[in-house]
């Protein structure tokens, strides 16, 4: 149950003053993103400024910087009303000690300029001041008030996103009805890091975020901000660091397998394993070997041979008389895994199937039974493997590919198939320290850096589109010369009709131009279509492979060697990084091509420069946090997911490190006194109320009682 000292906070937006139906509806689709659900005054709380706008500038009239925004102490001088039907501006003219300026307001009403700004009375007047022929002008003042109502001429003023039909004044006032809810709170956070950081309290903060007093006051560097970004990092890492000991504590189970299967994968292998990969085997082995739950993350980039590492531990999990499960997003990509390990199962003796949503009811009811008398050790899928209908033998290990295409909901679901199931999380999209704690909270992490011997650097250049007919006489020559090539096009989910009927068109250009040799894959396609033209491009009887972007994930072709992304600038930089790694899978050179439309944007230019000066991934996946921020990196905001509201990854990534250590240290207190994750005592009340504040609550219900 929610404490009732926070019912004010968790009271519909429409009971505040002044809220109708109308601006309720408003508020909620700012501030939740649906109007399916009223937002809530925590939710108007957590609104955060994008900017402040500084009105304590008063430096008269004549010393008023150009574009600068001032408050003037002015009197009234003249009003110069246009001629009748004119479209010309109302003129006011005024005077301080130093200088003349004119107020100009365009379609305004005479007589209520004339009652606003009477004519040989003084008036405040702050606006933005601009120079014309050596005069000032302040076009339509953002405020105008007497003498007696200064104090209703803010000296600081939060600038909030805002969405149509909703007034800045409306939200303000909203606002200040808001904060006078705001119930006694006690501190959750650490006394002593309180004081090292200089933070006021959560309320004070919030009071300053909302009133700032002075520009920093409402800064996203500023002190209220960073104790506000704080509390949000410590919600976030608090319910992670739950969650974990939950999954943890329920028994895991002690799998240390022989070696006999492994070794036979090894020496059937073609290659050795790489330094980075032996590592994370060592890692995963321990961690499949203790009796505590594996919770782990295997970042790779693109081509660093993940799925290997994936099928050893599966391997050890056999030894040790269980099953694993192999869960990948796409029909496509479940498939390319079981054909890729279908060899290495044979040699070893590892029996292995593949499941997915678009196989025969009969195919399912076979597999199904297998799977529950214990006849498959590996079983590969998409997410119907978590149907209610599949079960496993005894299910050991679940093993998610690209995880932030699943919600935490389904990992869970595949997990509950089994006794002490451990779980292993593969990603090829190269994830910044900074959003794996935020994404996944303290979870061991094992890094594939580097990539198999053998394999080149892939080179890469940008050409404008206006030159498409060059690039398509070159792929020309490199088909004569037999190689193989991807022709990319963009994919935007609001235009999907507009983007398939681009993709076909290409497709007609290129046939046209290079003969039958070209097949198309597009999202649109029946599983056995797609397979089929992916068979045809795989094994040489067509040489060119145009698609959207479903090829993004996992399409492994070792041969081919050039990949033609059309549309470049309209791709986050971790996308064009993953589609870049479609080629380089063998021993030949490989060449990538950027096309792009021009003029570029600063941002989408400073992209495709940081593409063509490296191939590191990590790298990439740093500068592709600091140009893009957190929402956008791992593609769409997926269930499960974080959405800091009021926290900065880009100006507060420094603070969720401690508050990582911080939610750590509150669990390990809470188990060395009670030998369970549970939050007692004042701190720990304290820090439930700020779990329910910053909608982590689900959190709680993982608490052991007691």
């Amino acid at each position: 149950m929610r404490p009732t000292r926070l019912d004010s906070l968790f009271m519909p937006v429409s009971a505040l003053p002044g809220i109708g139906p109308k601006i309720a509806k408003l508020l909620s689709g700012l501030l939740t993103g649906t109007q399916e659900r009223e937002a809530r005054v925590v939710d108007l709380l957590m609104h955060a400024p994008s900017s402040v706008i500084d009105r304590r500038l008063r430096p008269g009239i004549a010393r008023a910087p150009d574009g600068a925004i001032v408050t003037l102490e002015l009197v009234i001088d003249e009003h110069r009303p246009p001629p009748r039907n004119s479209r010309a501006p109302y003129k006011i003219l005024a005077h301080d000690e130093s200088g003349i300026i004119e107020l100009v307001f365009f379609r305004a009403r005479g007589d209520f300029l004339a009652r606003t700004l009477p004519l040989g009375e003084m008036r405040l007047v702050s606006g933005k001041v601009e120079w014309f022929n050596e005069r000032a002008q302040m076009v339509h003042p953002d405020y105008v008030v007497s003498p007696e109502d200064a104090q209703g001429l803010p000296a600081v003023e939060p600038v909030y996103p805002l969405t149509a039909g909703l007034s800045p004044k409306t939200l303000r006032k909203a606002m200040k009805a808001a904060l006078k809810l705001l119930p006694t709170l006690p501190e959750w956070q650490d006394g002593a890091f309180v004081q090292q950081q200089r933070f006021a309290s959560f309320t004070e903060a919030l009071h300053a975020l909302h009133y700032p007093e002075t520009a920093e006051d409402g800064a996203l560097e500023g002190k209220a901000r960073q104790r506000l970004a704080y509390d949000e990092f410590l919600a976030n890492q608090l319910a992670l660091a739950l969650v974990r000991a939950s999954i943890r504590d329920h028994g895991g189970i002690s799998r240390p397998g022989t070696g006999d299967l492994r070794q036979k994968i090894l020496a059937a292998l073609p290659f050795e394993l790489t330094e980075a990969q032996n590592t994370a085997l060592d890692e995963i082995g321990a961690d499949l070997a203790s009796d505590k739950k594996m919770l782990r993350l295997l970042q790779g980039d693109v081509g660093a041979g993940k799925t290997i590492v994936a099928l050893m531990a599966m391997a050890q999990v056999a030894e040790s008389g269980g099953q694993s499960a192999l869960m990948a997003p796409t029909d496509i990509l479940a498939r390319q895994h079981y054909a890729s390990m279908l060899p290495l199962c044979e040699a070893a003796g590892l029996r292995i199937a593949v499941l997915s949503g678009k196989d025969t009811a009969k195919t399912k009811r076979e597999i199904g039974a297998a799977l529950a008398s214990g006849e498959i050790d590996v079983i590969v899928g998409t997410h119907a493997l978590f149907q209610s209908t599949v079960e496993f033998a005894l299910l050991g290990l679940v093993v998610v590919d690209e995880q932030h295409r699943f919600g935490v909901h389904q990992r869970l679901a595949l997990s509950q198939k089994g006794q002490g199931v451990d779980v292993l999380v593969m990603t090829a999209t190269p994830i910044p320290r900074t959003l794996v704690l935020s994404y996944f909270g303290d979870m061991d992490v094992s890094r594939l850096l580097g990539k198999p011997a053998g394999r080149q650097p892939i080179k890469t250049v940008s050409v404008s589109l206006d030159r498409i007919g060059e690039i398509v006489g070159r792929i020309k020559a490199a088909v004569a010369q037999g190689q193989k090539v991807y022709w990319v096009c963009p994919l935007v989910e609001e235009s999907e009709k507009i983007d398939l009927a681009a993709a076909e068109e290409r497709f007609g250009d290129l046939v046209h131009s290079l003969g039958p040799v070209v097949s198309l894959v597009h999202g649109r396609q029946s599983a056995d279509e797609k397979q089929s033209a992916m068979t045809d491009f795989k094994e040489g009887r067509t040489r060119v492979l145009v698609a959207t972007t479903v090829i993004e994930v996992g399409v492994d072709v070792p041969d081919a060697t050039i990949i033609v992304i059309e549309h470049a600038e309209r791709f986050g930089l971790a996308q064009l990084h993953q589609l870049r790694g479609r080629v380089g899978r063998g021993d030949g050179a490989s060449s990538c091509v950027l096309l792009y439309k021009g003029p570029l944007s600063e941002s989408g230019a400073a992209r495709l420069n940081i593409l063509r000066q490296t191939n590191d991934g990590f790298l990439i996946a740093e500068e592709d946090l600091r140009l893009r921020g957190e929402g956008e990196l791992l593609g769409t905001r997926q269930s499960g997911t974080p959405g800091f509201r009021l926290a900065s990854l880009e100006a507060h990534g420094d603070l969720m490190a401690a508050a990582r250590d911080d939610a750590r240290l509150v669990l390990a207190n809470a188990e060395a006194q009670s030998g369970g994750a549970q939050l007692s005592g004042p701190r720990g009340e304290a820090l439930r109320l700020l779990l329910y504040l910053f909608g982590r609550d689900a959190a709680i219900q993982l608490l052991r009682a007691g």
